[in-house]
């Protein structure tokens, strides 16, 4: 399953309160936290990203709060994946909850820049940098955070093999 996207680069130990402020928390609706993703961080970001579109970012991504919102935000905008050099674990997790891919990939961080064209293959965790015909070695999904994704998250999910059942 590869996607294709543009990169926006962010820094180390971006928190939750970076991706979605607690202001916003009144809300859970993917279009609304759009609105507002990024905003202390970078206030024209959101702006500037496209439906497929890559976040690129270095360690710790997701540090902070277990809230659902972060990954709900980032979804809402639109963004294909998300690599980062490592996540914090309940991002990690919320992530796949919530059907949005994910890859570490510590040399994309080292070597990508703001919007360089970037091919993920989530099936292998390869990051290719069609900018600079570079090509990085991520860590693939786990086959059970694959099909999360695939589901488009763990309540479609679930869902889903409930309705198999008899």
């Amino acid at each position: 399953m590869p996607m294709r996207g543009r990169a926006h680069k962010l820094g180390h130990h971006i928190d939750t309160d970076v991706i979605i402020p607690a202001r916003y928390l009144v809300t859970t609706a993917p279009a609304e936290l759009a609105k507002h993703c990024f905003e202390d961080l970078d206030p024209t970001l959101r702006t500037r990203i496209a439906p497929g579109d890559v976040i690129v970012a270095g360690e710790n991504f997701g540090q902070g709060s277990s809230r659902e919102h972060a990954p709900i935000a980032i979804k809402g905008l639109g963004v294909g994946c998300v690599i980062a050099a490592s996540f914090a674990r309940i991002f990690y997790r919320n992530a796949f909850n919530l059907g949005l891919p994910i890859v570490e990939c510590p040399e994309a961080y080292d070597r990508v820049h703001d919007a360089d064209e970037l091919e993920v293959d989530l099936e292998t965790g390869r990051v290719g940098n069609l900018t600079t015909g570079e090509s990085y070695a991520g860590s693939p999904l786990p086959e059970f955070m694959k099909r999360l994704v695939e589901a488009g998250g763990i309540v479609a999910y679930v869902r889903a093999q409930l309705g198999k059942e008899p």
